[in-house]
C-alpha cells in the first residue's frame, strides 16, 4: 500500500495515478504504441511533465503485466557514447532475470568487451551489477548489450529521455548506429522522448536521418485548463482546503498552464497555514520565489549577448508575441533591423530560453525568469 502524501502537488518524481492529472488520451496511444510494436517519439519543453507521463505509463503497464520489464533513462548527462553505452548497461543487465549463480555466469560468459562486476548492496544483500565498457570498446558494447537483450527473450520498454542529446556526441554516426540495432529487436520497444523540438523534428522528420518515419509522434502539450481546475479543487477540498476557480484561473493564465511551474506554486499554496487564498496569496508567493532566484536570473543575463538580452526583455513584456519581425514591436523596444531580431531569436531558441507555442507565438520559457524580466 502507498503512502499518503503530506503535499499531493509533487514538483518531482512520480508516486501514483492519485496524484497524477490527466494524460489520459495520452497514455492510452503509447501503451497501445507499445503493445502494437510501435516505437513513439515523445516530444514537449522541458516541465512539461513528460517525465511523469512515462511513469505513469510504465506503472499503468506493470499494473496489467508484470512479466514486462520497463527501464526509464535520463540520458541529458552522458557526453559521448560511450558513457551512453555504460548507461544503459547498468539499466538493464542483470534486471531481466532473477540473481542467480548460473544467470550471473551466463552473462560473465556472453560479454566479450567488458568484464561485469558482480558486487552486492551492504544494506539490503541485493545483488548488483556493474559494467566498464572503454571508449574504444563502445560500439561492441552496445551491440553485446542489445543481443543480451534480444536474447532474453523478455518484452521491453525502453524510455531515453533527452533522446535529442545523442546529436552532441562527438562520434559520428551515432544515430545511424543506434537505428541499426534498435530495428531488429523484435522484444523491445522504445520511447525516444525529447524537450527540443527542432532537433527532435528532424531526427525523426527529416527524410536522410536514420530515425526518419521510424515512430509514431506524440507531442505533449499543456493540460487543459478545465481538466487542471477539477484536480488541484479535488486535492485541495480532499483537505478541507478552498481553492476557488477564480484563484486556480488566475494561476493558469499567469504560468501558461506549464505544469512544473503549476505545481510548484499550487504545493507552495497548499503548504500555507490558512484554509482560503486569494489571488494576492499566489503574487506573494511568485515574488518570494523571485527575490531568491534574483542571483540566478542575473546570471542567465550576463550570459548572452545585450541584443539577445533585449529581445528576451520584449518578448517577456509581450508575455507572447506573434510577429518579432513587426516594425511596431522593434520600435517600441527600440530593436535593431529584422536581420539582427532574427539571429538574436534563433540563438534564442538554441539556448531554449524562448520558446514557440503551437499558435506560432513566442514567449520565455522558463515562467518565473519572464516574470522577472517584466520587471527588471
Amino acid at each position: 500500500m502507498q503512502a499518503v502524501l503530506n503535499n499531493p502537488f509533487m514538483i518531482a518524481g512520480y508516486h501514483s495515478p492519485r496524484y497524477f492529472c490527466d494524460r489520459e488520451k495520452e497514455t492510452a496511444k503509447i501503451i497501445s504504441a507499445l503493445q502494437n510494436d510501435r516505437n513513439i517519439s515523445l516530444i514537449s519543453p522541458r516541465r512539461i511533465g513528460k517525465t511523469g507521463l512515462i511513469n505513469h505509463v510504465f506503472h499503468r503497464i506493470n499494473e496489467s503485466n508484470k512479466d514486462v520489464r520497463c527501464f526509464y533513462l535520463d540520458i541529458f548527462p552522458t557526453q559521448n557514447l560511450n558513457e551512453l553505452v555504460n548507461m544503459l548497461g547498468k539499466a538493464l543487465l542483470g534486471r531481466l532475470d532473477n540473481y542467480s549463480e548460473a544467470v550471473m555466469r551466463r552473462i560473465t560468459n556472453f560479454f566479450k568487451s567488458c568484464r561485469p562486476v558482480f558486487t552486492f548492496d551492504p544494506a539490503s544483500g541485493t545483488p548488483l551489477l556493474s559494467l566498464d565498457i572503454k571508449p574504444k570498446q563502445s560500439e561492441l558494447g552496445l551491440e553485446e548489450i542489445f543481443a543480451y537483450i534480444k536474447e532474453s527473450g523478455k518484452r521491453c520498454y525502453i524510455a531515453m529521455d533527452e533522446f535529442q542529446q545523442i546529436t552532441e556526441y562527438p562520434e559520428k554516426g551515432v544515430e545511424a548506429l543506434l537505428r541499426t540495432y534498435m530495428q531488429f529487436i523484435p522484444n523491445v520497444k522504445f520511447i525516444f522522448a525529447g524537450s527540443k523540438k527542432h532537433l527532435m523534428d528532424a531526427m525523426f522528420s527529416t527524410a536522410n536521418r536514420p530515425f526518419y518515419q521510424s515512430t509514431q509522434k506524440i507531442v505533449l502539450r499543456n493540460i487543459p485548463i478545465d481538466v487542471y481546475r477539477n484536480f488541484a479543487l479535488r486535492l485541495f477540498n480532499h483537505a478541507d482546503k478552498k481553492l476557488t476557480a477564480e484563484v486556480f484561473d488566475y494561476i493558469y493564465t499567469v504560468l501558461f498552464g506549464h505544469t512544473w511551474y503549476m505545481q510548484f506554486i499550487l504545493n507552495e499554496l497548499y503548504s500555507l497555514s490558512q484554509t482560503s487564498y486569494s489571488t494576492a496569496d499566489v503574487d506573494e508567493l511568485i515574488r518570494d520565489v523571485l527575490q531568491e532566484e534574483t542571483a540566478t536570473y542575473k546570471t542567465y543575463c550576463e550570459t548572452i549577448s545585450k541584443g539577445q538580452l533585449r529581445l528576451l526583455k520584449a518578448i517577456a513584456k509581450e508575455r507572447k508575441l506573434a510577429k518579432p519581425f513587426d516594425s511596431d514591436f522593434m520600435r517600441r523596444y527600440a530593436l535593431t533591423a529584422p536581420s539582427s531580431v532574427k539571429l538574436a531569436l534563433t540563438a534564442l531558441i538554441n539556448k531554449t530560453l524562448i520558446l514557440r507555442d503551437d499558435d506560432g507565438d513566442y514567449f520565455v520559457y522558463d515562467r518565473f525568469f519572464a516574470i522577472w524580466l517584466q520587471n527588471n
